[in-house]
């Protein structure tokens, strides 16, 4: 073989060189798209992250300029709510609070028990009741009890309320939702009807009911439960005999309002 051949034989076609040519210039075709790409999708992310954070503001400022929160959350600071109120945060004009009960009849045998209040109120112009949840644990198993506002957290109790019934279950654990005005409760003898002072609503008709407190509905259960056969029955619950009801169980506890 000629040298002239040998070169030629050494050398890339020109159809090799012209793949690799336009190898190359698809690669670098795909990284500038890539790079068009990336520059494109990334102030997208930056805005949507951005406008997330802004609704996220936009929904922190309006739970906290809630007006009704911040005037129950300063009754609170100032004594005319009980210390054992939370006041939860809320959207405006809707208004939640909590505040815990503890055993009083039931104390020596049930020391754990223990129960909290949620009342949620919304609108005052559209809504003609608030929303009460009571929730208790390590209670006595398998038991009625009955609810009431009270004028008096603890005895004499004053003026009360009948609201509603809950019965535990086998582990002591129970729950019941309902429906009333609680943030203007109150009592009246319209032969007397008088009126009260209330630091929410200002001159209200009756006796404000600010309190909250549990029964037993049955005295028989309340003798068995408590082990103490000489318990005088109560009041505190419709039915005949009308002393038929057993002492109180759980109350708030507390001589300031909690609602």
């Amino acid at each position: 073989m000629s040298l002239l051949q040998l070169k030629r034989a050494g050398r890339p076609g020109l159809k090799s060189r012209s793949a690799l040519f336009t190898l190359m210039g698809c690669s670098l075709l795909l990284v500038l798209l890539l790079l068009i790409t990336i520059q494109a999708l990334v102030p997208n992310r930056v805005a949507h992250a951005s406008s997330r954070a802004v609704k996220a503001a936009r929904i922190v400022n309006e739970v906290f300029n809630n007006p009704n929160v911040e005037r129950l959350r300063a009754m609170v600071r100032d004594g005319r709510l009980a210390p054992t109120v939370k006041v939860l945060d809320s959207f405006s004009p809707t208004t939640i609070l909590q505040f815990p009960l503890v055993p009083s009849g039931v104390k020596t045998l049930f020391p754990n028990a223990k129960g909290l209040v949620t009342i949620v109120r919304g609108s005052r112009t559209d809504s003609t009741s608030d929303t009460v949840t009571l929730d208790v644990l390590n209670m006595p198993p398998n038991i009625t009890f009955t609810i009431f506002f009270i004028e008096l957290a603890n005895k004499p109790f004053g003026n009360v309320q009948y609201v509603a019934d809950l019965t535990t279950r086998g582990d002591g654990s129970g729950e019941t939702v309902f429906q009333i005005i609680s943030f203007v409760s109150f009592a009246m003898d319209a032969r007397h009807p008088g009126a009260s002072q209330d630091d929410q609503e200002g001159l209200t008709s009756g006796t404000n009911l600010e309190h909250l407190g549990m029964w037993f509905a049955s005295l028989k259960d309340a003798q068995k439960v408590l082990n103490n056969t000489a318990l005088k029955g109560t009041i505190f619950d419709g039915g005949s005999p009308p002393l038929h009801a057993g002492p109180q169980a759980m109350t708030d506890g507390q001589s300031v309002p909690v609602f």
